[in-house]
């Protein structure tokens, strides 16, 4: 990776995001006991402060997917951990990091539909429409949409780096004035989504 790792989106910025989508989770699941389905490791911080926003009766559970290498998806995944919870005729919320060519999110979608789920949504912490090539599935809740950046902290690594680093970062010879503006960008397209809610 080349150039310096800046951040992209504060740690406050995202604490105070995941306090909104867990409202709207709460309110779509009440009186609903969901499964929500955590997808190692990327989204395991996402994961953790989410549900501990969370008031509705819910059961945890986790699963492993492989379809990277490197910066790269593969377009293939790979069932590492499946869900150890039974999940026919149940609702379920997957958790994720990150879409952005979508064939991950899909790819997962279609496994879980074999399950028999009386619902499937997904939250996603980050979402990449630039590289998406897939459209099948969009996601239910959504974090931040970002430009077409490779990102790093907050849970998501470069081969198995940086995870711990309590903002999401890019890696990049852009000025800081330049990541400002993007900066002030994925907070507009925050707000325009609060208001289409």
């Amino acid at each position: 990776m080349d150039g310096e790792i800046k951040t992209l989106i504060d740690k406050d910025t995202i604490r105070n995001r995941i306090k909104i989508i867990a409202n709207e989770i709460n309110k779509d699941y009440k009186n609903k006991k969901p499964v929500i389905i955590c997808i190692l490791k990327g989204a395991v911080y996402f994961f953790t402060d989410l549900t501990r926003e969370l008031t509705i009766d819910c059961e945890l559970d986790f699963m492993r997917i492989s379809s990277y290498d490197g910066e790269e998806s593969t377009g293939k995944i790979k069932i590492l951990l499946d869900a150890s919870v039974d999940l026919k005729n149940k609702d379920v919320l997957v958790v994720e990091d990150i879409i952005d060519r979508g064939t991950t999110l899909s790819g997962l979608f279609d496994h879980l539909l074999k399950k028999e789920p009386k619902s499937i949504k997904t939250c996603v912490l980050l979402d990449k429409p630039e590289r998406r090539t897939v459209y099948d599935i969009s996601p239910d809740y959504t974090g931040f949409i970002i430009p077409n950046k490779f990102v790093i902290g907050y849970g998501l690594d470069y081969k198995e780096k940086y995870r711990t680093i309590p903002n999401i970062c890019c890696v990049t010879n852009e000025t800081e004035k330049e990541l400002e503006k993007q900066r002030e960008e994925i907070k507009k397209k925050v707000i325009k989504k609060n208001v289409l809610h």
